[in-house]
């Protein structure tokens, strides 16, 4: 299989297995070697007591696109650290789209940046996470 079949193979099954993203409307929109790129739907029941989009909805789909970007390699990665920053309020019914693009590798660790957007380009968040291979594959065989 090629890094692209590989990847988008891995996706599906994360995608299976991700009841906290799937439970929050989170969408694959597509997968490659060490990125991806996911959507999701503000709904009236993740906001904040402000009234905007909760900044740990936010955090969890920047961090769900981590997931998919570290695991496309079919090696199982975790989070080691992670980090956001974020910068504008979200209201109720935006379409949120986070990417998720591989900057460096070093040995077991790779650095990955998030960025969230809405649909009109306008970034809201950054998210910067390092992953850990700790080991074993996504699924056995597969290869990566």
């Amino acid at each position: 299989m090629t890094p692209q079949q590989i990847a988008e193979t891995v996706g599906k099954l994360v995608a299976e297995r991700d009841m906290a993203g799937r439970r929050l409307g989170v969408q694959l929109v597509s997968v490659a070697p060490g990125g991806c790129v996911l959507r999701m739907t503000v709904q009236p029941d993740m906001v904040n007591s402000g009234g905007t989009c909760h900044g740990g909805v936010m955090f969890t789909l920047a961090d769900s696109a981590f997931g998919y970007a570290c695991n496309s390699f079919n090696r199982i990665a975790v989070a080691q650290q992670c980090d956001i920053t974020y910068l504008k309020p979200v209201a109720v019914g935006t379409v949120l789209t986070a990417t998720a693009e591989l900057r460096e590798t070093a040995g077991r660790s790779s650095v990955y940046d998030m960025t969230v957007r809405d649909e009109a380009g306008n970034t809201v968040a950054l998210f910067r996470g390092l992953s850990r291979e700790i080991g074993g594959e996504i699924i056995p065989g597969l290869g990566g």
